[in-house]
């Protein structure tokens, strides 16, 4: 028997009749309220999902995708990696049991494994992932297609813009102006999105004809450029060389790094949505917290999405490349990564003392 609050959802499908999902637990309280946000419950979260449905998919759609779930709710003292009793988790395999419209990709990560991830298609597929308890989608930035090395090719460029601690949000602001600035004078359009915390996201379309290593060195290239430019900007990996900077994490485009999906709800107090924005109106905020899940649907009907032309055109990368090829001094990888040939030492520069450190 089916618990009282338990409830079914119909929810339109594309390619099929109607799916009926059945949800359970549905008053259960995702995000409890705060100041300037309600109770957001699984229903909430799920209606979310749908409502944000067609713009969440324009970015998701055959993308194999994590899934940051927290089955239990995100609540004082949770933690992400801690797993479903304690907090929330990275679901990077398909999950057992998934409906048969649930489809997927397999991916290798850098250490050689592969996986099927999921691909999101259509709306149902969102809803059950949240009916599952996923609050944030992670994509890769490919796309499967027939072609089984699709997977391989980025189809984006993504610049994330990540503040130092005690970095007001209209700093952040400002340099992502710059880095639009920038992008245009290398003749690239780029889209932008509050991160659903302090940082901005800038993404550009690129044709699908480059590996991951030469998207990452056009990332450094572009970070690098930015920085000469911006006292304001810094491309240091060692927390401690940044300072009081943004900081463009051009590790972002490595094999298996992810950023959560433009429409994503953000696992932090208040439900913040990642959301995409115009570049007038990022201008303009002060806030991002002002972008939450239950904002975000009534901003998305009355104003449409921001977004909604990314996929139109698709840029070369070549003149990143060629700005990479000036200068091409490789940079530290993530921690989880294999030692990479050309990598700086992977010692912080504090450790790197005549005690424990020469040349050789």
């Amino acid at each position: 028997m089916a618990k009282r609050d338990d409830v079914e959802l119909e929810i339109k499908s594309p390619t099929a009749p109607t799916r009926v999902l059945r949800v359970s637990s549905a008053n259960r309280v995702i995000f409890p309220a705060t100041d300037i946000t309600p109770d957001v419950t699984k229903i909430d979260l799920i209606k979310y999902m749908v409502a944000v449905a067609e713009p969440l998919l324009r970015v998701l759609q055959q993308r194999p995708t994590t899934l940051e779930r927290w089955p239990n709710g995100v609540h004082p003292g949770m933690k992400l990696g801690r797993g479903a009793d304690d907090g929330g988790f990275y679901q990077k395999r398909m999950i057992r049991h998934a409906p048969e419209y649930v489809d997927g990709v397999e991916i290798t990560f850098p250490s050689g494994r592969t996986a099927t991830e999921i691909c999101p298609t259509e709306p149902a597929v969102l809803a059950w992932c949240a009916q599952m308890g996923t609050i944030t989608f992670h994509p890769w930035p490919v796309r499967r297609t027939d072609d089984p090395g699709s997977v391989d090719r980025p189809d984006e460029l993504r610049i994330d813009l990540d503040p130092q601690p005690g970095i007001p949000f209209t700093e952040v602001v400002r340099v992502a102006l710059a880095a639009r600035d920038l992008l245009n004078e290398f003749e690239m359009t780029g889209y932008c999105k509050t991160s659903g915390g302090r940082g901005v996201h800038v993404y550009v379309r690129i044709r699908p004809d480059w590996g991951f290593d030469e998207v990452r060195h056009a990332a450094i290239a572009f970070g690098r450029e930015l920085e000469r430019r911006d006292t304001g900007v810094t491309t240091e990996w060692w927390k401690e060389l940044r300072g009081d900077r943004v900081f463009v994490d051009y590790n972002q485009n490595c094999r298996d790094r992810t950023i959560a999906s433009a429409w994503s709800p953000r696992a932090r107090p208040g439900a913040p949505v990642s959301t995409p924005v115009a570049w007038t109106d990022l201008e303009k905020t002060e806030d991002p917290s002002v972008f939450n899940v239950a904002t975000v649907p009534e901003r998305f009907s009355e104003r449409g999405d921001p977004w909604v032309g990314i996929d139109d055109k698709q840029f070369s990368l070549d003149p990143l490349l060629r700005l990479w090829e000036s200068d091409p001094v490789e940079k530290n990888f993530p921690p989880d990564y294999p030692k990479m040939p050309g990598e700086p030492p992977r010692v912080q520069p504090s450790r790197k003392v005549a005690a424990n450190w020469n040349e050789d």
